[in-house]
């Protein structure tokens, strides 16, 4: 750490090395990883972005975007460069106006160096101009990106943004977002947060949406195609705005049946978890071949496969859950994963008892009983399921049961107290498992080291004297599913590489 002043003499010169902080003489670059173990090229290092700004036009026929990014960032450090996460062509890049100089590295990187090196402390804005078509590529051996008919959708975890805009891609920097689309006449933009205009000019449409709360890159989304567009209103007035592709075929009236149903399952959700937290709710059925749901920020995605039963409100219900439980209050780490499909997953049960068609009690019972001891389903780990588990259905359904034996433990009273309490806490913000062992030992004023270390770490079937429903029910025999059995285990789209795809 060197420090300088200049004063006249040898000795006051080198007095004056302890007056000035040492980054200040030696910008450096930031970290290419945000840090987080399960993923380390994932996020960046450096800098904060607080507002993403993306103008952009999609032309369907082709699967081209081109676009104009501007993001608004802090830095954390004395920067001489910095990374972004991205995939497609870029053209352009200014730093506080002044062009800077980049490079793609890596699989996803974008390396950028400003004209002047960045001060710890300042504000900055990043302009990138790109082009390119995202179904073209590939990172890590997969796409973000599902190509459909009449057009594209950017929905994924833990990564989406990469095919679609240069971001910090981590939940650790939460962000608001100005998404501005460009289509065709006759073709739809679907964004989250609320819809602030369409304008129509020379065969174009723009369609403009803004998220106004923190949200994590991974839950912006982007769907382009042509939709049926319905609106409504919750019983608290927030407005909703669902969107069904127009070619899903046998699905359509299974999917309608379900995603309209969302104003009256957000509503009974704030009896569980305390207000609503942002001022736009929906979702959005878009004709993708994939299999799964993702919670992306006041409007989820749901693909058709998941109504091809019939109407499947339960995953609704999953979704919904996610609003408070993965998207208010976020992962600090990807292994905190239990956080978001745990809670949503336990969501499930409780509509199940709500609607008649099993309690949450029988559904924990069905669970522990259905997995015998030699199960690899008790070799994962929900609260540290590594990368390669991060969706297993260990993650959903042992997480539920923790939460099950949590319930059991403190009592109903403090277990609801916790649910409610624990997204005001940390609202707009990010925690981890041990966060969440901390707040519930708080307010049941219980020890709960022990429960969670056995519910959520230990690689084995916990003893019948621990599960949920006590002995003589959850290990004797393996009771009849409830009748909700069939539509909560389909809910997870979970994939051997531990991505959704």
């Amino acid at each position: 750490m060197h420090r300088r002043i200049f004063v006249p003499g040898v000795l006051a010169s080198a007095t004056l090395l302890l007056a000035i902080p040492a980054s200040a003489a030696s910008p450096s670059p930031g970290a290419p990883g945000i840090g987080d173990p399960y993923y380390p090229a994932y996020g960046n290092g450096g800098y904060d972005i607080s507002h993403y700004d993306l103008r952009l036009t999609y032309r369907p026929a082709t699967d081209k975007l081109e676009g104009t990014a501007t993001l608004l960032a802090r830095t954390t450090q004395d920067l001489s460069r910095f990374n972004l996460d991205f995939l497609l062509e870029v053209s352009e890049v200014r730093v506080n106006g002044a062009k800077a100089s980049f490079t793609a590295t890596g699989e996803h990187e974008l390396e950028i160096t400003p004209k002047k090196a960045l001060p710890r402390g300042a504000d900055v804005t990043v302009v990138v101009r790109y082009q390119g078509v995202p179904s073209s590529k590939e990172a890590y051996g997969f796409t973000g990106w599902h190509r459909t008919p009449d057009g594209g959708v950017a929905a994924n975890e833990p990564e989406a943004a990469w095919w679609w805009f240069p971001s910090n891609d981590h939940p650790l920097d939460k962000a608001t977002y100005d998404v501005s689309v460009q289509v065709p006449d006759g073709t739809q933009a679907i964004s989250n947060g609320t819809l602030q205009s369409t304008r129509s000019r020379a065969g174009w449409t723009r369609w403009s949406w803004r998220s106004d709360k923190p949200q994590a890159t991974y839950l912006a989304t982007l769907a382009v195609g042509r939709f049926d567009i319905t609106t409504g209103e919750t019983e608290g007035g927030i407005p909703v705005l669902n969107a069904y592709s127009k070619d899903l075929g046998a699905h359509a009236g299974a999917a309608r049946a379900s995603v309209e149903r969302t104003g009256e399952v957000a509503d009974w959700l704030t009896g569980y978890f305390g207000p609503y937290p942002y001022n736009a709710l929906g979702g959005y059925v878009p004709n993708t071949d994939t299999g799964y749901a993702l919670e992306t920020q006041t409007r989820p995605f749901y693909s058709p496969r998941q109504f091809a039963d019939g109407s499947n409100v339960s995953v609704v219900v999953h979704e919904l859950a996610h609003q408070w439980y993965g998207d208010l209050v976020s992962v600090a780490g990807w292994k905190d994963i239990w956080i978001n499909e745990g809670f949503a997953r336990y969501a499930q049960w409780l509509w199940s008892e709500h609607e008649g068609e099993g309690t949450a009690q029988e559904l924990a019972d069905h669970v522990y009983a259905s997995h015998p001891a030699g199960d690899p389903f008790w070799t994962v780990k929900p609260g540290d399921p590594g990368p390669e588990n991060q969706f297993h259905i260990a993650v959903y359904d042992r997480g539920a049961l923790a939460l099950q034996a949590l319930r059991n433990e403190i009592g109903d009273e403090a277990f609801f107290a916790v649910l409610k309490g624990w997204p005001q806490k940390y609202a707009h913000g990010n925690a981890t498992v041990a966060d969440f062992r901390r707040y519930a030992e708080g307010v049941s004023g219980k020890r709960l080291t022990a429960l969670f270390d056995t519910w959520l770490y230990q690689p084995a079937k916990p003893e019948a004297a621990s599960a949920p429903g006590a002995s003589e029910t959850a290990s004797a025999r393996s009771p009849e599913p409830p009748k909700s059995w069939k539509k909560i285990a389909a809910t997870n789209g979970v994939h051997d590489n531990g991505h959704r795809r």
